[in-house]
C-alpha cells in the first residue's frame, strides 16, 4: 500500500469514528451553520475566514448570524472541539475541507470565480496525501473539475490518488424555523467513485439524508436548476400580477385559491424584484457556460428581464399612486422604505431588492429613509457603495405621519403595521403585508 492509499484509509476511518477534522472555508449565512452542523455530529470543527473581526467575534462566542442563537456558536466554541481562525496556513490540519465561499457576478454579469480561486490556492499551499476537498459553493456545471482540480493538483498531488475531490451544493434556507442544516438532504457528487464514497460518508454523520448523484457536475447542475426554476416561477407571477391588476383582479386572492388545489400547483409570490445570494444569479452562471456549447438559454433569459425589472415596476406604480392620491409626483417626496434584507425576518442584504429601490427612489428626486429591525445599518455593498451606512430609523408615529409614502420592500414581522395603517398617507405593499394581517383601506395600495 502507497504512502497515499493509506492515508486516504485514515481518511476514512476517521470519518466513520468522527475524528476527522473538518475545514469550513467562509463562515457566512452558509459556512457557519453547517460548522456549528458538524460540531453538533461530534467532529472537530476549524472554520477558515478572511474577516478577522468575525472570526473574533466567533471565537468569543458572539452572535454573528441574527437567526442563529449566540448560544450555540458560544456552546460549540466552550466545548473545545471548534474554533475560528483567519490563517489560512492551518488548511493542512483539517480531514476534510468544505469550501463555501461566495460565487457573484461582475457587472458584465458573467460568473467571478475570484474567491473559489484564491480559496483553492490556499488549500493547495497546505494540500497533503488523505484530504478531501468538496466545493460547496454554488457555480456553473465543470467548476470543480475544470477550475478547483488543476489549481489543487498543480503542486503534484492527483485526485483521486493522493486526496479526494467532490462538489455537495449548499441547500441553507436563511430564516426558515422549520429546516436548518442538518434537516435538509444534501446532493452530493465526487470526482471519482472513492471521492464519492468518502464524501456521502460525512455528509451522513452531518444531515439527514444524502442525496449521491453520478458526478460532480451532476451535482452542480442539481443546484442551478433548483434556484433557476424558483426563478422562472416568480418571474411568472410577477408578470400575472401585471395582467390581473389591469384587469381588477388581485394577484395574491388568486394565488392563495390555486393554494388549495392539493397536486399539480406550487405557490410563488411576487415581490419587488429578487434577492439573495442564489435566485437572482445562479441562472446567469447556467446561461454562461450554456454559451460555450452554442446554446441560447431563452427561457431563462426572459425570467431573469421580468425579474430584474421588477423595481422599476414598483417605483413607477408608487409614483402612479402618489400622482392619483396626492396629486404629486416622487421628486421632492419623503418616502420611507420598510424593509431593506432580501428576505422577512433576515438580516440578510445580499442582493436585496430594496437597494435597487432606494436607488431608483433617490434617482427620480425623492428623499428616502428606511427603517428594518434587522438591519441597524447598510453594510457596504459591491453594487451600493452610496448607501453604505445609511441607518435605520426608529419606527414612530411621527415619522410615518411625515412621509408622502411609505413602500413595503420586506415584509419582516417585528414591523408595527397597525401603526403604518393608522399614521400614513400612502402606503404601497409589495409582499402583500398589510392584507395578511386584515389592514386595508383606501391609502393601502398593492404593487
Amino acid at each position: 500500500m502507497t504512502d497515499s492509499s493509506a492515508a486516504l484509509e485514515r481518511l476514512k476511518h476517521r470519518i466513520a469514528s468522527a475524528e476527522a477534522v473538518i475545514g469550513v472555508v467562509g463562515l457566512g449565512y452558509v459556512g457557519f451553520p453547517l460548522a456549528l452542523a458538524g460540531h453538533r455530529a461530534g467532529f472537530p470543527v476549524l472554520g477558515f475566514d478572511v474577516n478577522a473581526g468575525r472570526v473574533a467575534a466567533i471565537n468569543r462566542g458572539e452572535q454573528v448570524i441574527k437567526y442563529i442563537p449566540a448560544e450555540a456558536g458560544a456552546a460549540a466554541v466552550a466545548s473545545g472541539r471548534f474554533a475560528a481562525t483567519d490563517d489560512f496556513a492551518r488548511l493542512g490540519e483539517a480531514d476534510a475541507v468544505l469550501i463555501c465561499v461566495p460565487t457573484p457576478l461582475t457587472r458584465q454579469r458573467e460568473p467571478d470565480l475570484s474567491f473559489v480561486r484564491a480559496t483553492a490556492r490556499s488549500i493547495a499551499a497546505t494540500l497533503r496525501p488523505g484530504q478531501l476537498i468538496v466545493l460547496e459553493s454554488t457555480t456553473y456545471p465543470g467548476t470543480t473539475a475544470e477550475v478547483v482540480k488543476p489549481i489543487l493538483e498543480a503542486g503534484g498531488l492527483r485526485s483521486g490518488i493522493d486526496f479526494l475531490l467532490a462538489y455537495s451544493p449548499e441547500r441553507e434556507d436563511p430564516g426558515n424555523p422549520h429546516f436548518d442544516t442538518a434537516s435538509i438532504p444534501k446532493v452530493v457528487g465526487g470526482e471519482d467513485e472513492v471521492a464519492l464514497t468518502v464524501a456521502d460518508a460525512l455528509y451522513r454523520r452531518l444531515v439527514v439524508r444524502t442525496v449521491p448523484v453520478s458526478s460532480t457536475q451532476t451535482a452542480e447542475a442539481v443546484k442551478l436548476t433548483e434556484n433557476i426554476f424558483r426563478a422562472v416561477n416568480i418571474a411568472l407571477v410577477n408578470e400575472l400580477k401585471g395582467v390581473y391588476a389591469a384587469m381588477g383582479v388581485d394577484v395574491w386572492e388568486v394565488i392563495e385559491a390555486a393554494s388549495t388545489k392539493p397536486f399539480g400547483f406550487m405557490p410563488f409570490y411576487p415581490g419587488p424584484g429578487l434577492g439573495g445570494h442564489c435566485i437572482p444569479i445562479d441562472p446567469f452562471y447556467l446561461t454562461w457556460k450554456a454559451r460555450e456549447f452554442e446554446i441560447e438559454t431563452r427561457f431563462i433569459n426572459l425570467a431573469g428581464e421580468i425579474n430584474t425589472r421588477m423595481p422599476h415596476v414598483v417605483v413607477d406604480g408608487l409614483a402612479a399612486a402618489l400622482d392619483a392620491q396626492a396629486g404629486r409626483g416622487l421628486n421632492g417626496a419623503h418616502v420611507l422604505v420598510l424593509g431593506v434584507a432580501y428576505k422577512k425576518n433576515v438580516d440578510d442584504m445580499r442582493e436585496s431588492p430594496a437597494l435597487r429601490l432606494i436607488e431608483l427612489l433617490e434617482a427620480r428626486g425623492a428623499e428616502v429613509a428606511f427603517h428594518d429591525p434587522l438591519v441597524p445599518e447598510i453594510p457596504p455593498t459591491r453594487e451600493y457603495t452610496a448607501l453604505a451606512g445609511r441607518r435605520s430609523r426608529p419606527l414612530t408615529g411621527e415619522l410615518v405621519a411625515g412621509q408622502d409614502a411609505v413602500l413595503i420592500a420586506t415584509d419582516h414581522d417585528a414591523v408595527d403595521y397597525a401603526l403604518v395603517a393608522s399614521r400614513a398617507r400612502l402606503v404601497l405593499d409589495t409582499r402583500n403585508a398589510m392584507a395578511r394581517r386584515g389592514l386595508a383601506g383606501p391609502r393601502v395600495v398593492k404593487a
